[in-house]
């Protein structure tokens, strides 16, 4: 499956905001965004009026970009977001925010998305017991996510679970670091998901 190889960083400057694609260096000065606050590229200081249908890309960008999502998955989240009862885009986010790998990283099992993907990929969680290596795995309230025990003796992990030990857990959530595991306490709403973007833009995106 095709995934984005370049640099980080410039999908942050792009975006206009810090979307945590780094882990740790994500709250250092040496963090792209707190240097160069400006788009990538020959132009990217150029300041242009934004059109609507601009405005309504770059939310559907940010929101893919920060959950390391292609541009088929996305769709086919938005399509179930679409057939759910209730509001599409907070669906959408909820969908998004369910993803095992997500959880994993909201937990602070991992620093970036992209390093719980890889971590979920090799095998090193449980969710209920059972070993789960799909990233995109949808968790429900009441699941358990756990490090294996073998994992749970890896120095590298050890070192990660505690680095990341301080960030704070969404409500929704409960983390046992010292255990190395997690629960889903109960789904969450749009106020305990703390990306700033406008999903209403999303939706108007996908309606025309």
């Amino acid at each position: 499956m095709a995934r984005y190889t370049g640099a980080a960083c410039k999908l942050c400057r792009r975006e206009g905001q810090k979307l945590f694609l780094k882990g740790e260096r994500c709250y250092t000065d040496k963090c792209a965004i707190a240097r160069r606050s400006y788009a990538p590229g020959q132009h990217g200081q150029d300041r242009k009026k934004m059109s609507e249908y601009g405005l309504q890309l770059r939310a559907k960008q940010k929101v893919r970009r920060f959950y390391g999502v292609l541009e088929s998955q996305f769709r086919n989240y938005f399509e179930k977001a679409e057939s759910k009862p209730g509001i599409t885009g907070e669906n959408l986010l909820r969908l998004l925010e369910l993803r095992l790998d997500n959880v994993v990283y909201r937990l602070g099992f991992a620093s970036s998305h992209a390093q719980a993907r890889q971590l979920v990929l090799h095998g090193h969680f449980t969710v209920n017991g059972r070993k789960t290596d799909i990233p995109s795995y949808s968790l429900k309230a009441g699941d358990v996510i756990e490090y294996k025990e073998k994992s749970r003796s890896n120095e590298a992990i050890k070192a990660i679970v505690e680095a990341n030990a301080s960030r704070p857990v969404p409500k929704w959530l409960e983390a046992n670091h010292e255990n190395f595991s997690g629960k889903v306490l109960s789904i969450p709403n749009r106020e305990d998901i703390d990306l700033p973007v406008e999903e209403h833009l999303i939706v108007e995106l996908y309606s025309k």
